[in-house]
């Protein structure tokens, strides 16, 4: 099991200019490499405050040159968005750029208000992606490649920019079984949100997908799968309510997206309940916030009850002064990950598939 830094790049309150959240963005990746982190994880979403990152693949391209170990990922690129042509072409640049270090997610898409505004269709996107990855294995497989698809035609052509490898890394996020079983057939790492909350809903998602596994022919203790998960490390009890309110406000505007309930006051989301929300001290009770000993034994039980081979780590949310995040991923490397050690010894065993006698 690993962790990786993962980056929303929202904000909350009018007027924060962009640079500063992606120069703060950059800073905290760099910590985030120097304390230990595998991954760093950059999402995508349009056209509101809940996310000023548009292509993930521009920030892994600045990335490559300020760091030099940890992997560089996109969580996740949104495929249907984008015409497959230049995405593969940028999907090669990018492996280059980062000399391999390159972790490609993928995933459909699940907020109508982005694909309105693309005119594109959220209900054909889970097709579209799949022909997309069929294109793009094939542009990497080869020197040349044409297409004769559903929905993408191509003469045959060259995507110029080669990854280092055959392909790169490919992780799925999402709730479609199509995805799910496009990841068993080729070994992908799949991705689970903030809705699998407590350890009993982290097993029963990683039962679901072993199911989908052994559907595959393939042995379920070969699934591989990350929890992406709010994560806050702090003895002040002001200061753990101040970061679970921000993460309340981050849920809701994913919500309310979700189900295309947004509503918007300029090119800010308005904050919304959502039906059957936890109340605060609820959330504290399961969120990975707290001190050392309350976030390393909340971590240890989902280990336990799921072997997650990573972990998504979201430190920066809404308006928190960014020396909070600063501070909870110093204190994964000096408090978090000692105390899983002492449970469960080195980390880089959990999670890894068991080898299947022939």
């Amino acid at each position: 099991m690993d962790v990786g830094i993962f980056n929303l790049m929202g904000y909350r309150n009018r007027g924060v200019p962009t640079a500063a959240i992606y120069d703060q963005t950059i800073a905290q990746v760099k910590a985030a490499e120097a304390a230990g982190f595998n991954i760093a994880w950059f999402a995508e979403h349009h056209f509101s405050n809940y996310c000023v990152c548009p292509s993930p693949l521009m920030m892994l391209a600045r990335l490559a040159g300020e760091t030099s170990r940890i992997k560089l990922a996109s969580g996740v690129v949104i495929v249907p968005l984008y015409h497959p042509s230049r995405l593969i072409a940028e999907i090669g640049m990018v492996d280059s750029l980062t000399h391999g270090r390159l972790v490609l997610g993928v995933g459909s898409g699940y907020q109508p208000y982005e694909f309105e505004r693309f005119d594109a269709s959220l209900q054909e996107a889970p097709h579209r992606l799949l022909e997309v990855m069929a294109m793009m294995e094939k542009a990497f497989g080869g020197e040349t490649f044409s297409h004769e698809g559903e929905y993408y035609s191509l003469p045959q052509t060259h995507i110029a920019p080669r990854p280092a490898g055959k392909l790169p890394e490919i992780w799925v996020a999402g709730d479609n079984p199509d995805l799910h079983r496009y990841a068993a057939q080729r070994d992908c790492v799949v991705m689970v949100t903030p809705r699998h909350f407590t350890p009993a809903l982290l097993a029963a998602a990683r039962r679901r997908f072993e199911d989908i596994w052994r559907a595959a022919g393939k042995a379920p203790e070969a699934l591989r799968f990350g929890a992406m998960r709010p994560f806050c490390v702090t003895d002040d009890k002001a200061e753990a309510m101040a970061f679970l309110e921000n993460a309340r406000w981050q849920i809701r505007l994913s919500q309310s997206l979700r189900r295309k309930e947004q509503e918007m006051d300029g090119g800010l989301l308005v904050e919304k309940t959502w039906e059957g929300e936890p109340s605060l001290e609820e959330m504290g009770s399961f969120m990975l916030v707290g001190d050392a000993d309350t976030v390393a034994a909340r971590m240890a039980a989902e280990i336990r009850a799921a072997s997650p081979c990573h972990y998504l780590l979201q430190m920066q949310i809404g308006d928190l002064p960014p020396a909070i995040a600063m501070n909870t991923i110093k204190a994964w490397q000096s408090a978090i990950r000692p105390r899983l050690e002492r449970e469960f010894g080195p980390l880089d065993r959990i999670g890894v598939p068991v080898p299947v006698a022939a």
